[in-house]
């Protein structure tokens, strides 16, 4: 038989331990056990949230980004999920991921390729399709905007080089960088990226406008064209 929640101490209950102790000292199964709320007959919200996290392929069994990736559909085949609970989890997944966006980018100023791949990062970075965006900077390559322009397969986006300078001739821009992702999750620029940065280089030179950089976002991973390209003059 199962041991119900409200049978263990208070100090291991979930509810009552995040209170306690606060939130950084409970597992992450028990975690995900607040959010489910209640159990099942024959389990606890702790054994159905450990189910859920068996779930995941990652090697790092601390790796919670795979909760991302599952549809609602997905959630639902736990016994015990239910839709209202599974949308609960999926909102909760959207919530950790706006949080890691910077309120204000335009306050971001961009010195190097790494600060616009920690901008874009969580939002390319488990894209099932090659998305497109460029990001308009100023004379000090602060941020003006940033724009979703083209949205691809899992490995081809065609991109038009006249909407990735559209918005920056309209508003006088002197800068660009263009970002995309690979759903693959490696981030080494193919040869059709290669192609493209140059086009788009000497179509923004033509311009007025310089072309900063081209990033490619993978898993927890980036490249940078322009330091690539640099690297293969060196040698």
């Amino acid at each position: 038989m199962t041991i119900k929640i409200k049978q263990l101490p208070e100090s291991e209950r979930p509810y009552e331990k995040l209170e306690l102790y606060g939130e950084s000292k409970l597992s992450n199964a028990e975690l995900l056990a607040i959010i489910i709320k209640s159990g099942r007959k024959d389990a606890t919200s702790v054994e159905i949230a450990n189910e859920i996290l068996k779930l995941n392929k990652n090697i790092n069994a601390q790796d919670l980004n795979f909760l991302k990736e599952m549809s609602i559909e997905e959630l639902m085949q736990i016994k015990g999920i239910g839709k209202v609970k599974a949308i609960q989890i999926k909102a909760v997944c959207e919530l950790s991921k706006r949080m890691n966006k910077p309120s204000n980018y335009k306050k971001i100023q961009i010195t190097q390729p790494i600060d616009i791949a920690k901008i874009l990062m969580n939002d390319l970075r488990f894209e099932k399709k090659e998305i497109a965006q460029v990001i308009i900077l100023d004379n000090k390559n602060y941020i003006i905007k940033i724009k979703k322009i083209a949205i691809g397969s899992t490995n081809f986006v065609n991109i038009n080089i006249k909407d990735i300078l559209a918005d920056a001739v309209k508003i006088n821009a002197p800068k660009i960088m263009l970002v995309h992702n690979h759903p693959s999750g490696i981030s080494t620029p193919s040869n059709a990226d290669y192609e493209l940065t140059r086009k788009v280089e000497n179509a923004a030179k033509m311009l007025g406008i310089q072309l900063i950089d081209h990033i490619v976002i993978g898993n927890m991973e980036y490249t940078s064209i322009k330091s690539m390209q640099q690297s293969k003059l060196v040698n």
